[in-house]
């Protein structure tokens, strides 16, 4: 990787907090892609733009406890190490990436993509899963080995190698991950503030069927919380406290694309669609409703006092507000030679990709000095996409 890239400098004191009361960073779920991920939080920290909260699903929450789980000065450090053993080729090596990186054929990079994505299918990705030994069908009813076609318990010995789980649950960094209750079929976040987490809560986040087999935690099972929504932002938002709140949001599927002209791009679109959970969705709602609060608050600040110590006044009240809100977004826009498997896609070449894309990503949107600034319009709500044609705010 470019070495502008691969090393984090320290953190500036320096420069001042955004005017902000919570910070939050907010990881959807995507595999292989998590790596754009790794690379927005290494722009984040050079920035001296460190979050009060982070929320992830799967692969986010696997980042996300990468991040909350070690001191400042290290966390980039340990993404590092994640990435860069979880891309270690066991089986082609790195003959076919050196190869790639001579040429920039669109015919060469869809095949390592393809080799890679084989690879992974085949012998699984080096501290975080590895295929049964023997197949689903042949094992026992009811155990794991019957359920999955992979073993993830070597993400168990990673999780305990690179995350600090007492610093975790320190408080200093609110955690939450997201996962899906098996028998309720309801989706859970595991939370700081409510659990004592540990590798379970990251794994059963990270548990996507009938690959990963499901978790158990106190007796009750789970799977990835993409099964149900594959993005935390709504936690943040909609079930956090109310707060002046800067969310950057880091999705690693984009809603919107291309039609199809392939049955492999109708894979990739159905996967795109199926993974982005909606985000713009989630976002727009919120945004009606925080509107809808501005305006509660404007209103019940003209009552005249009779009429603002009425019940159905005071409940009006409890609902409006005056808090602001920035949503950034930072979203993975695939390359032309990815295709449906992507997500699985290991190969160096391609977690590097990923990453530098991630920080470039971040970089330009920071560019935007109205980025890191609260919001001054009536609604108190700004939205940007500076990654995306068209201007930055929304």
């Amino acid at each position: 990787m470019d070495a502008t890239v691969a090393a984090a400098p320290a953190y500036s004191s320096t420069r001042p907090r955004p005017p902000f009361e919570c910070i939050a960073l907010t990881l959807q779920g995507g595999g292989a892609l998590g790596a754009y991920q790794a690379g927005v939080y290494q722009a984040l920290d050079e920035a001296g733009i460190r979050p009060d909260w982070v929320a992830g699903i799967s692969i986010g929450a696997i980042n996300a406890a990468l991040i909350v789980g070690n001191p400042p000065e290290r966390r980039v450090a340990r993404l590092r190490e994640f990435w860069e053993m979880v891309s270690t080729n066991p089986v082609w090596g790195a003959a076919a990436d050196y190869a790639a990186g001579l040429t920039a054929e669109l015919n060469a990079r869809r095949a390592v993509n393809q080799a890679s994505a084989l690879t992974a299918v085949m012998a699984g990705a080096p501290g975080f899963f590895m295929p049964r030994p023997v197949s689903p069908t042949l094992a026992t009813p009811g155990s794991p080995a019957a359920t999955s076609w992979y073993d993830t318990a070597p993400l168990k010995h990673t999780l305990e190698r690179l995350v600090d789980f007492d610093r975790l649950n320190a408080d200093e960094t609110r955690l939450s991950v997201g996962a899906v209750n098996i028998r309720t079929g309801n989706f859970v976040y595991f939370d700081t503030t409510t659990h004592t987490l540990g590798p379970a809560h990251i794994m059963a986040s990270g548990a996507l069927p009938p690959g990963f087999p499901a978790v158990e935690i106190d007796g009750e099972y789970y799977w990835d919380g993409g099964v149900v929504s594959n993005t935390p932002l709504q936690w943040v938002l909609q079930f956090g406290p109310r707060r002046d709140t800067l969310t950057f949001q880091v999705d690693l599927w984009s809603a919107r694309g291309a039609p199809p002209r392939t049955l492999v791009d109708v894979e990739t679109r159905r996967k795109e669609i199926l993974y982005s959970s909606r985000t713009r969705d989630n976002v727009d709602r919120f945004c009606a409703a925080q509107r809808l609060r501005h305006t509660v608050a404007k209103v019940f600040a003209a009552l005249p006092p009779e009429a603002a110590a009425l019940p159905e006044a005071q409940s009006l009240r409890s609902f409006g507000d005056d808090k602001v809100y920035s949503i950034v977004h930072l979203i993975y826009r695939s390359q032309h030679y990815e295709s449906y498997a992507k997500d699985y896609v290991f190969a160096r070449i391609s977690m590097d990709d990923h990453w530098r894309a991630g920080y470039a990503d971040t970089v330009r949107t920071l560019e935007h000095s109205e980025v890191l600034a609260r919001p001054d319009n009536d609604d108190g709500l700004r939205t940007f996409d500076a990654t995306a044609p068209g201007p930055a705010a929304d």
